[in-house]
């Protein structure tokens, strides 16, 4: 039987945001702008007391990391729920958390990198759209176009789309399905847990920083051989950032997935980089690589009104 979908509602001009810090520490200037940038939206921000903890190379224990962020989804005035930083550590909170509190009380839940954990599983478990996009402390320093398609995203009732700006197709083809995917390294550290994600019938988005080729290769290949990329719908490719040549990477990618015969399309702006864009996991979308785009059917928020707030 499958699951519902869980809409969270929209959120709008003075609606609070609460900061979580599910991963690593993180640097307080950078911390600092990205809350800056939350307010110039016109957004209030709630910063628990306890976010600027540290525990060797965590923002806090495990036990008190889960509790901070279990608490923003209890808070009635908490609308939406941004992660602080990345790094390392969310997928340590997994077992943790209580899933039917957070279906019972849908947030808009934002972040990428290490937070990709957080976003498939809560997307997995609970059937609740989370959005891939900035962090507070990558959002003061990211593009107006970032910002403005993280309010798109979170903020409006329009349908979205995305053009990658580098649009390179390396298998022709249309295929729809709702949106999964994230940080490459992250989906495969899932891999053989109760909470490893389930490709199948997906179009899903891969991004990645620092990996040499040949780890991509090797993430991928795992993915391969267990048979979780058998049944995917379409693949996009995000950024990989200091990975090396992103002709060696489309390589890789293009000759991993020529057995499914699926549509490929990579130069999405998602992930590391100024441009990472806010894309809605769990949505339904339509990939088409005759005119590059990722087009979605329907808002990805519920009782959803155009923003009006300052960009």
């Amino acid at each position: 039987m499958e699951q519902a979908l869980i809409k969270p509602p929209t959120l709008r001009p003075g609606d609070t945001i609460g900061i979580s810090a599910p991963a690593s520490p993180f640097d307080q200037q950078a911390f600092e702008r990205g809350i800056s940038a939350l307010e110039l939206m016109g957004f209030q921000v709630k910063i628990p007391g306890n976010l600027f903890r540290r525990h060797g190379y965590l923002a806090g224990s495990d036990t008190e990391r889960a509790a901070l962020f279990m608490k923003l989804f209890e808070d009635e005035s908490v609308k939406a729920i941004f992660c602080a930083r990345g790094g390392f550590g969310s997928m340590k909170l997994l077992s943790l958390l209580n899933f039917e509190t957070i279906s019972a009380q849908p947030k808009i839940l934002v972040g990428f990198s290490d937070i990709t954990g957080l976003l498939v599983t809560i997307y997995g478990r609970c059937g609740l759209v989370t959005f891939h996009g900035p962090v507070v402390t990558t959002l003061g320093k990211g593009s107006e176009k970032s910002r403005l398609a993280l309010l798109d995203a979170i903020a409006s009732n329009r349908p979205l789309e995305f053009k990658p700006s580098r649009a390179v197709v390396l298998h022709p083809g249309k295929a729809s399905g709702p949106l999964l995917g994230g940080n490459l390294t992250t989906l495969c550290h899932l891999i053989g847990t109760p909470f490893e994600p389930r490709f199948e019938g997906h179009l899903i988005f891969l991004e990645d920083r620092g990996e040499a080729p040949y780890r991509i290769d090797r993430m991928l290949s795992q993915l391969k051989l267990g048979g979780y990329l058998d049944e995917v719908a379409g693949v996009m490719l995000g950024s990989f950032q200091d990975c090396g040549s992103l002709e060696h990477i489309y390589g890789i990618v293009k000759e991993t997935f020529g057995y499914t015969g699926v549509p490929i399309l990579a130069g999405f702006d998602l992930g590391h980089g100024p441009g990472n864009l806010t894309v809605p996991i769990g949505l339904k979308a339509t990939l088409d690589t005759q005119t590059c785009t990722l087009q979605f059917r329907e808002p990805a928020t519920s009782e959803g009104r155009r923003y009006e707030g300052r960009a």
